[in-house]
């Protein structure tokens, strides 16, 4: 039986819970690295292609959701494979034509080197444009979230605040946030390991059990 080698190309996807992908890279606010970020918590993002429909609306999305995300100490940068002139002309586009001001940086990845670093390119999409991607990175540079959408669809800018303040959550209390959280709602506190804690978890007063494995708490 004849066999045949398929050749494919490597690529390193970052890992959760892992440190981010450390670079240096040209942007519209000039030479920034990662390590700037540090203390801080970022969302890295990458969008198809300048000049887009979709990827306008969601520039758009994010500068609007920009000083949100700062309330809450978190930065926000952009990415693609488009020049820095491309990446200049569409931001003054958009503030012209939309009148929404972009002020947060965005890289110029020419030599696709931080989208390789970063897993944003989808052979299968698309070989020249990257992916819709979201990546939380925390304080201490280690990847906390990600995720992909398609070239069709545009990204929800709720979900992506929601998203951070929820691990910003569980970082500040030791808690697990549920399905659709929003601040101020109860969150769930972690399952105790052992039969004695189960019986004890029962009749606790802070929390509000339905059984010895679900309980939930308010912060407030």
């Amino acid at each position: 039986m004849e066999y045949t080698e398929q050749n494919t190309e490597k690529t390193n996807l970052p890992r959760l819970g892992q440190p981010a992908p450390q670079f240096e890279a040209e942007t519209t606010h000039g030479t920034l690295r990662l390590s700037d970020y540090k203390d801080s918590w970022l969302i890295l993002f990458s969008h198809p292609a300048d000049f887009t429909p979709v990827c306008t609306t969601e520039f758009i999305g994010f500068a609007k959701l920009y000083p949100k995300l700062q309330e809450i100490g978190c930065e926000l940068l952009g990415l693609s494979i488009d020049s820095i002139y491309a990446h200049i002309a569409w931001v003054r586009n958009i503030e012209e034509k939309f009148e929404i001001k972009i002020s947060f940086p965005v890289i110029a990845d020419l030599d696709r080197k931080v989208a390789t670093l970063y897993g944003m390119l989808m052979p299968g999409e698309s070989k020249t444009e990257t992916s819709r991607c979201v990546f939380v990175i925390d304080p201490e540079q280690k990847i906390r979230a990600m995720i992909y959408y398609p070239l069709t669809t545009g990204r929800n800018m709720e979900e992506i605040l929601r998203l951070v303040t929820a691990l910003q959550t569980s970082d500040a209390h030791g808690v697990a946030t549920p399905a659709n959280w929003k601040p101020g709602e109860n969150v769930i506190v972690p399952p105790p390991r052992t039969q004695e804690g189960a019986e004890e978890r029962i009749e606790e007063a802070a929390s509000q059990c339905t059984d010895w494995y679900f309980c939930t708490k308010n912060l407030n």
